[in-house]
């Protein structure tokens, strides 16, 4: 028996924000979420993660604070806590919006996989139902690279290494980019022994170079890394596992307890088999939306992690925000030109727009402006040798192309960068025009754009 919605939404991340709205509106939804309610960055990304990493943070603090005159280190590290206060955030938090939900008379909550069926029609166990509208924010999931003996040996992923109720002794680390940086913090900053193996002879490589090679230095000295190097073969070894490694001028071989693998993610589309409503894909699996983020297919949209690009939590609020007001008769477009992120490593990195090298590419006229921490009065007090702040302008127009810090508070920082790029016309001139508190970190911002330079 067929039964009708104003409108399917699958996900409950960000997903959410429609069906909120949906509700308030008036309209009879279908949620669809076969994980945990919350979604990605709740449950296995941004909240947990950062729990994490924030007690790396404090451990690495400690420990560099000798450069400024106090000798200090972790006495000792309690799991148990740092685990029940993850727990209690992200089990709580998911578990409190799963009973709202499953509370409320408006929505119908399936805990189960989506799986397209026809045209606008939703398989839901037994049942088939429709709706004129749907709305998809269905993430991704890990990537799990074909390596022989990976399976049979077993391994971790973001999805259940929360989980884990004690730490390994080791830990070797499959990747090299955002999740990999951010693990490898952690787990290193505690006492794992832990290795980072990654294909690309650059670590972080979608980051400024200077900014990638000062994670890189400031991971090394609780981190081991084999970059540009692949793993052949992963064999059980006694409690352990042995990664076989091959590059181009050697092999190399592993130990660890355990293996992460953070080696990118992939599309969860092939679990909804969206082809069978006529949804068109791109090659990689993600949806083609336009800017309205419409798929082809009239009354089906599509946004976040789910189309393949900018896979923040951020961007995807934003995008929610697009989708309802398309949904309720606006034209409404996506604006994706200033989409900051950051990398919560040691140290951090914060980034956004363009780097030096792609607004070269793309025939910019630049200038850069580059500016160390360490020679204002806060950033030598902090004793920061590797912070710095890095800035892309357009020669011309002043408008700000793109921005990179690295070091301290890296992703505070970069806020006021970001509301001057989508201020008027993007110039930087009012950071010239304005008193900056001293002395503090943001004197670094300031002289950045004011040591502005042909490079």
């Amino acid at each position: 028996m067929a039964k009708d919605y104003d409108i399917i939404i699958i996900g409950s991340g960000a997903g959410l924000n429609i069906a909120q709205a949906s509700k308030e509106k008036g309209w009879k939804v279908a949620l669809f979420e076969n994980g945990p309610m919350g979604g990605t960055c709740l449950n296995r990304g941004c909240i947990p993660s950062k729990v994490w990493t924030t007690v790396a943070d404090s451990i690495r603090a400690a420990e560099d604070s000798a450069a400024i005159g106090v000798k200090m280190r972790a006495e000792t590290v309690d799991f148990g806590l740092i685990r029940s206060r993850l727990t209690k955030l992200t089990h709580g938090d998911s578990k409190s919006i799963e009973r709202s939900v499953e509370k409320d008379p408006d929505i119908d909550l399936f805990r189960k996989t989506a799986e397209f069926v026809d045209v606008k029609t939703i398989q839901a166990g037994i049942r088939r139902i429709s709706a004129d509208r749907i709305v998809i924010a269905n993430g991704v999931r890990t990537n799990i690279p074909s390596i022989k003996g990976l399976e049979k040996a077993g391994y971790l992923t973001s999805e259940n290494v929360f989980e884990m109720k004690t730490p390994p002794k080791s830990l070797a680390i499959l990747g090299g980019g955002y999740k990999a940086a951010e693990f490898a913090h952690f787990f290193g900053s505690i006492g794992v022994d832990v290795t980072v193996i990654g294909r690309n002879p650059r670590f972080l490589p979608s980051e400024e170079p200077e900014a990638a090679e000062a994670v890189l230095e400031g991971l090394s000295k609780k981190v081991d890394f084999y970059l540009g190097y692949g793993v052949e073969e992963v064999k059980a070894k006694g409690g352990s596992k042995n990664l076989a490694l091959v590059s181009k001028e050697d092999t190399q071989e592993v130990d660890a307890e355990e293996v992460l693998v953070c080696t990118g993610v992939r599309s969860n589309n092939d679990l909804l088999k969206p082809e069978r409503s006529g949804i068109e894909l791109d090659d990689r699996g993600y949806y083609v939306v336009d800017n309205r983020l419409q798929t082809n297919v009239e009354g089906i949209y599509a946004f976040g992690d789910a189309l393949g690009r900018n896979m923040f939590r951020h961007n995807a609020n934003k995008q929610s925000i697009v989708v309802w007001q398309n949904l309720n008769g606006r034209d409404s477009k996506v604006d994706e030109r200033v989409v900051p992120h950051a990398v919560f490593s040691w140290p951090q990195v914060a980034s956004v727009g363009l780097q030096e090298a792609e607004a070269k590419a793309r025939g910019y006229d630049i200038l850069v402006g580059h500016y160390p921490y360490h020679e204002t009065g806060k950033g030598y007090a902090l004793a920061s040798m590797d912070g710095f702040v890095k800035v892309i302008v357009e020669k011309e127009s002043a408008a700000i192309l793109g921005a990179t810090i690295c070091g301290p508070e890296a992703s505070s920082m970069l806020q006021g960068i970001v509301y001057l790029m989508v201020t008027g016309n993007g110039s930087f001139r009012p950071i010239k025009k304005s008193q900056i508190i001293h002395p503090t970190l943001s004197e670094v911002v300031e002289r950045a754009f004011g040591g502005l330079h042909v490079h």
